[in-house]
């Protein structure tokens, strides 16, 4: 085997690894990965516009729009106008969003960040390095992403 085929089977463990945590969360919470994390990031920064949601979160605009229709749709979520600027609408939990976000398990699994969190600072450091370099190895820097594990259809404009 090649140091080529450790790689390929290291990142296949890392892809499945991830579609299983995020099938955990979903049976567990009844919420996506991404879902939580918005919650989670209008829990912790409060009300948002949906153009600073995105930024938060390194997603698109259009994304989050679709992961806010969904929250409201559930009644995780509500939209309120700005009282500033009538013409902004900021998304903002609501009690029963702020209980499940409450309550939810974190979106890593445990064991990792259980481990992650016992390593130097150099060696998070390496870690998180290598990893951007693989992406970059990938052409995959520019792709759509954010501190969400979880696996799914990957739309691209130019799909070789």
């Amino acid at each position: 085997m090649t140091d080529h085929d450790d790689i390929l089977i290291a990142l296949r463990r890392i892809t499945r690894a991830i579609d299983l945590q995020s099938k955990r969360l979903m049976k567990k919470t009844g919420l996506t990965a991404p879902q939580l994390v918005v919650m989670q990031t209008l829990r912790r920064e409060g009300q948002l516009s949906p153009t600073a949601l995105a930024r938060s979160v390194s997603l698109s605009q259009a994304t989050i729009t679709t992961i806010l229709d969904r929250l409201v749709k559930q009644g995780f979520v509500r939209r309120d106008r700005s009282d500033a600027d009538k013409r902004v609408v900021l998304a903002c939990l609501t009690d029963e969003g702020l209980s499940a976000a409450t309550a939810a398990p974190e979106l890593l699994q445990s064991g990792f960040l259980r481990e992650f969190r016992k390593l130097q600072d150099w060696e998070r450091g390496m870690l998180i390095a290598s990893l951007q370099r693989i992406a970059e190895m990938m052409d995959a820097e520019d792709l759509d992403a954010s501190p969400i594990l979880d696996t799914g259809e990957i739309v691209s404009e130019q799909l070789d």
